[in-house]
């Protein structure tokens, strides 16, 4: 009798769980099933001057490679069911901690980045909106010395960050 009181409830949850209309993944990411396709422009860095020319190529590729790596989705050159573009719009240095001889011991490089991310599907779901990061490094050392690291670091973050907000029901 115990084991017909198992396997009903098992075949409940089952009939529950396939009654569901969000596909779940183990990384947190919710999706329409009806949503396949990505498309994720390159994002330009003419409001920031200040950046190297590639960074708009290096955060983009860490944009698709975040989105492909947690999802399912089928990345497209245009007109996909979710569409991410955008623009860099700062890259600038700052210096968080001086010393008594105006010598700074930790510097911050920032970037800043507006996304507008279109749910083709469900246009609820779409935002328009700037996000922010940033890497510390130590104030003794120039920039170019640590630069490309920093960068990689604060792509990570960013292309974290909009994925949680785009698809993490954060």
């Amino acid at each position: 009798m115990d084991l017909i009181k198992r396997l009903s409830l098992l075949a409940l949850v089952a009939v529950l769980l396939a009654g569901c209309k969000v596909n779940y993944s183990f990384t947190g990411a919710s999706v329409s099933p009806d949503v396949k396709t990505i498309s994720i422009a390159t994002f330009p860095s003419y409001q920031a001057p200040l950046a190297p020319p590639s960074l708009g190529q290096s955060f983009t590729e860490n944009l698709k490679d975040i989105f492909l790596r947690q999802t399912n989705l089928t990345l497209v050159k245009s007109n996909g069911d979710l569409i991410i573009e955008g623009e860099i719009t700062q890259y600038r240095t700052s210096d968080e901690a001086v010393t008594g001889n105006d010598v700074s011991t930790v510097s911050r490089l920032t970037i800043v980045v507006n996304v507008i991310y279109t749910d083709t599907k469900n246009e609820d779901n779409s935002y328009e909106k700037s996000f922010t990061n940033f890497a510390q490094f130590d104030g003794t050392q120039t920039l170019s010395s640590v630069e490309s690291q920093l960068i990689e670091e604060i792509n990570e973050k960013l292309a974290q960050d909009i994925f949680n907000i785009s698809l993490g029901n954060w």
